[in-house]
């Protein structure tokens, strides 16, 4: 079982033999916001057998992006998107599955449980095209959750359930973060309610709004190492695996036995490699 960050909330999640990409962006630039940190992900890593859409946001769900799959690739958003964004409606050469929290579905080996999140769903900040903001819950020889966006919610442990991974945004691309997100010190206090053997932060030092470098600049660099080092102090048993644009970690889980080559930035010693693929 493996794990590629590749930037913002874009990641490679390889179990079972088969590829999982969550939500593809691979823009240099996208609208008022500009990639800062780490190069556009290689053709590669477009290629996936099912990529997962968390919400309609446009840094979440880009159409140009999933445009670039693969003919047949199975892509999953959620209940309503086709609706309320009309440009997922001319990528024919995908197999777009509608989910709405609690459905599953199965990919190869896999099987792709839809969970809830607490996130704004509207396409755009006002107006009337929405969906559900969902998370995904990955089972194959691990299980691990993508939590997409959101915010902190009661139920959370109870609706995620186990996992061995989680996948968390611990930050966002602007200097203030708005309700229903995680930023360091919320995401690790879900860690602390699901813990997970690993985790990965993920959804921050990416993107920037273009013309403000100098506003707020730690909200952009810090959050990484700001979470593993609150996740030592709330969970200090689960091992936090921070990696630069393009690395790939793979975590320990049950029944996943590992020979590391490196100690990975963190906590743990779970294997990782640091080149992109």
């Amino acid at each position: 079982m493996e794990i590629t960050w590749w930037g913002h909330a874009t990641c490679t999640v390889e179990d079972s033999g088969a590829r999982v990409l969550t939500d593809p962006l691979f823009a240099r630039r996208l609208a008022h916001l500009r990639r800062r940190r780490g190069a556009p992900p290689p053709p590669e890593a477009a290629v996936a057998d099912v990529a997962l859409v968390s919400h309609l946001h446009a840094d979440h769900l880009h159409v140009p992006s999933l445009a670039r799959l693969a003919p047949g690739t199975r892509l999953l958003v959620p209940k309503g998107a086709p609706r309320a964004v009309h440009g997922l409606r001319r990528l024919g050469h995908l197999q777009v599955t509608e989910m709405a929290s609690g459905d599953r579905t199965r990919v190869g080996d896999l099987v792709v449980q839809a969970v809830p999140a607490r996130h704004d769903g509207r396409r755009l900040p006002v107006g009337p095209h929405r969906a559900p903001a969902l998370g995904y819950v990955i089972e194959g020889e691990a299980r691990t959750y993508f939590a997409g966006d959101t915010g902190l919610f009661e139920s959370m442990a109870k609706e995620v359930g186990p996992v061995d991974v989680a996948l968390l945004p611990v930050g966002g691309w602007g200097p203030y973060l708005g309700e229903g997100h995680l930023d360091a010190g919320r995401a690790a206090e879900a860690l602390a309610r699901l813990q997970p053997g690993s985790a990965v932060p993920v959804h921050y030092g990416t993107y920037w709004p273009i013309g403000m470098d100098a506003v707020r600049p730690h909200e952009f660099h810090a959050p990484g190492e700001e979470f593993v080092r609150l996740a030592a102090e709330r969970a200090p048993e689960v091992a936090v695996h921070l990696l630069d644009h393009g690395q790939r970690v793979r975590p320990r889980v049950a029944g996943y036995r590992s020979s590391p080559r490196d100690a990975p930035a963190g906590r743990g010693d779970d294997e990782r490699e640091g080149e992109a693929r």
